[in-house]
């Protein structure tokens, strides 16, 4: 059970990573990719490749970001000039191109055979108790940072709405703010506890759930710094209505370009982490699903908020994992029935999302053009 959690916790953290770069780019700015999947690619394979070839994998990790930045920028520089729907076009045809190309490319990429035995993050790594101690360590300083971040919002929240609505601030949504907080803390929580047993019995998916939740919280908060500074402002501006930080004087192309270049980046990382806890990459690994799985976590979450991002990709996996226990447990249905059934569900849940809560679990539809 704590090695089947440690996967959940790397496979939450690592969509969750993925996907705050698409809300970058879409929740917050408004660029409408459906090929999202093409920035984990070049990450992926651009850091297992180099990482063959001798480089060390940190500066592997950074040539894959770089690399997933400047596709944003060639895709971008071409397209986001014209309407949102060309960018649409172009983001697909790029992902199915760079699939088709590790598909075909066997002398670089190995073809459907995949690239196996790459080197890995504490791939050799076996510290002893003192080093066990320093990652725990690690681990519960993360924790500890994380909670009293959440005890500064939830704050926030409250005085936030009590100044906008004076005395007519319910006790309900009090109530809610409270809720949330607890459920997040619990999940913390839960995190930190088997988190700990991970890592006092040491495997190589307890270094790289330790790596991969720095990474995630490093990320989250320094996008939250962004998004609330005045460059994180112009974002939301030209998502709303682009014509009037453009009267403003701001140069709407230059930002929209900045924020896809990011987003592709934080993408390109997301890839390394997937190459590594999958141990070999196919080009069937990056197939259109995986952006579109991106899409329901910040649907479900709620577009241009980078908690909701967290919270849609807890909701998304445990939601996997229940339904692969119904297959493990009972005979009355196939795999395949279950995979089928699977996605109806899902776009169940959408539907009815939209149209009772458009803006997602945390998200605000004052802030979004589809609550008005």
């Amino acid at each position: 059970m704590v090695q089947y959690l440690v996967f959940l916790t790397i496979s939450t953290g690592l969509y969750a990573l993925f996907a705050l770069g698409l809300n970058l780019q879409w929740g917050f700015t408004g660029l409408i990719n459906f090929g999202h999947v093409a920035f984990m690619t070049i990450g992926a394979y651009t850091t297992v490749l180099l990482s063959l070839g001798g480089v060390p994998i940190f500066f592997a990790v950074i040539v894959g970001i770089v690399g997933a930045s400047l596709l944003g920028l060639l895709m971008g520089a071409s397209t986001l000039r014209l309407r949102e729907d060309y960018l649409a076009i172009v983001t697909i045809g790029v992902a199915e191109f760079l699939r088709l190309v590790a598909q075909n490319e066997e002398w670089l990429t190995k073809g459907n055979f995949g690239i196996q035995s790459y080197p890995l993050p504490f791939g050799s790594f076996q510290p002893n108790f003192a080093g066990k101690l320093m990652m725990i360590f690690i681990l519960t300083f993360l924790a500890i940072f994380v909670i009293w971040r959440l005890f500064i919002n939830i704050k926030k929240q409250l005085k936030g709405g009590k100044e906008i609505q004076g005395k007519s601030f319910q006790f309900s949504k009090a109530r809610d703010v409270y809720i949330k907080g607890f459920i997040t803390f619990l999940l913390v929580l839960i995190t930190y506890i088997n988190g700990v047993i991970a890592l006092y019995n040491y495997t190589y998916k307890s270094g790289l759930m330790l790596l991969m939740l720095i990474a995630l919280v490093g990320v989250y908060y320094g996008l939250d710094l962004l998004v609330h500074s005045p460059w994180g402002r112009v974002l939301k501006a030209i998502r709303e209505d682009e014509e009037i930080p453009r009267a403003l004087g701001k140069n709407i192309f230059w930002y929209k370009l900045q924020a896809f270049m990011l987003g592709g980046a934080i993408a390109g990382l997301a890839g390394s982490f997937y190459a590594w806890q999958f141990t070999t990459i196919y080009p069937s690994s990056f197939e259109s699903l995986i952006t579109f799985n991106a899409w329901i976590i910040i649907v479900v979450g709620g577009a241009g908020n980078n908690a909701g991002t967290i919270l849609g990709s807890v909701i998304f996996w445990a939601y996997e994992s229940l339904t692969r226990f119904i297959s493990d447990n009972y005979d009355f249905i196939t795999t395949a029935q279950l995979s089928s059934l699977r996605m109806m569900i899902i776009g169940l849940v959408l539907m009815v999302l939209i149209v009772s809560r458009p803006q997602g679990i945390l998200g605000k539809k004052g802030e979004l053009s589809l609550g008005k």
